[in-house]
């Protein structure tokens, strides 16, 4: 759509992007010391670029989530944050098929799920979905512009397309960085996070915990280990032994609420964090998931493997290190594998 055709002149437009870059731009320089944002001022910052851009009411940039085959809103202006399986709606369809899709008719379109309109009496006339990919062409999320205000409420696919790449070419580098980062912190084999990971969500989340003075708040953890997964190894082959620990991972992973974190540490050796939570509540939890491994079984080819896992359970004591207080957490289950193995140390 020409300038003309909209209420606003390109002096007007131009500035405005000006200042968005300038916010931008700022806030990268100042956002380096957070470690917690996570980008999420800079992906809200090129998500209103974008709604600038292309003069649309609502914009919102998602996050293909390849772990838990979702997609989310990153970051949304005027609107709160949804997720939605992988391959549904308009934007899933967006993605699947790797191309620029605008419906100026939504409410007769079959992709398009109406329940948050329904939930908050917002009325989308108009729809612009445009795929992102990394530099390798892998599609990573998605630039979503709802509502085109000015001229006819219509996206078309010219000016619209053009002007909303500027903002999804730079969303799209800004989220690969942040995968790569994320990827970082997991571990490939069973997707949890690893020890890199550990220390950023501690440096980022728990240690503020731990130094609230306004309000304590107990911290525990646990160490845990596979009994005897070099045997495992020996006996049915390293591919097996990889099975094991995807199994034991999952176990670990669904027993685990939303505020707690499971880590892979190495080998055979996972940690998990557990804020606002005692020992003899640590020590439960442990205990839960010790008897839920005991009674698994690990299917592999043709094998069913039966293992057991040995934990040691400590308190977070804040007068000392954090690697201090695994060592603690160690110990007990050094003093576990000595009691026999298949016990939970507190």
């Amino acid at each position: 759509m020409p300038y003309s055709d909209m209420n606003i002149s390109a002096e007007e437009l131009l500035e405005q992007i000006f200042s968005k870059t300038q916010e931008l731009y700022k806030e990268i320089c100042h956002n380096k010391d957070d470690a917690s944002n996570n980008h999420y001022e800079i992906f809200r910052l090129l998500t209103d670029l974008g709604r600038t851009l292309i003069n649309a009411d609502r914009t919102s940039f998602w996050n293909r989530n390849k772990r838990s085959h979702e997609i989310w809103t990153t970051a949304a202006v005027g609107t709160e944050r949804i997720t939605i399986p992988e391959g549904t709606g308009i934007v899933g369809k967006a993605l699947s098929e790797n191309k620029v899709i605008i419906v100026n008719d939504p409410y007769n379109s079959p992709d398009f799920n109406s329940d948050v309109d329904k939930k908050t009496g917002y009325v989308t006339k108009s729809i612009l979905v445009m795929p992102v990919s990394n530099c390798r062409g892998e599609i990573i999320g998605a630039f979503q512009a709802i509502n085109k205000l000015g001229g006819d409420g219509k996206f078309n696919d010219g000016d619209d397309i053009k002007r909303l790449t500027l903002a999804a070419f730079i969303c799209g580098i800004t989220l690969e960085s942040e995968t790569f980062l994320d990827d970082s912190y997991h571990d490939r084999l069973t997707e949890l996070k690893n020890r890199m990971g550990f220390y950023n969500d501690y440096t980022g989340k728990y240690s503020k915990m731990l130094s609230d003075t306004a309000e304590l708040h107990d911290v525990s953890l646990f160490i845990c280990d596979i009994d005897f997964f070099k045997k495992v190894n020996d006996t049915y082959g390293h591919n097996a032994g990889d099975a094991v620990l995807k199994h034991v991972s999952r176990i670990l992973y669904s027993n685990m609420r939303i505020c707690d974190g499971i880590y892979r540490w190495g080998g055979e050796e996972f940690i998990a964090m557990l804020p606002d939570t005692d020992m003899d509540s640590a020590a439960d939890i442990a205990e839960r998931i010790r008897k839920a491994v005991m009674a698994s079984v690990c299917h592999f080819e043709d094998l069913d493997i039966h293992i057991t896992m040995s934990f040691g359970v400590t308190t977070i004591d804040r007068t000392k290190s954090i690697e201090d207080n695994i060592s603690d957490a160690d110990a007990k289950l050094y003093q576990a594998k000595e009691s026999g193995r298949n016990i939970v140390i507190k």
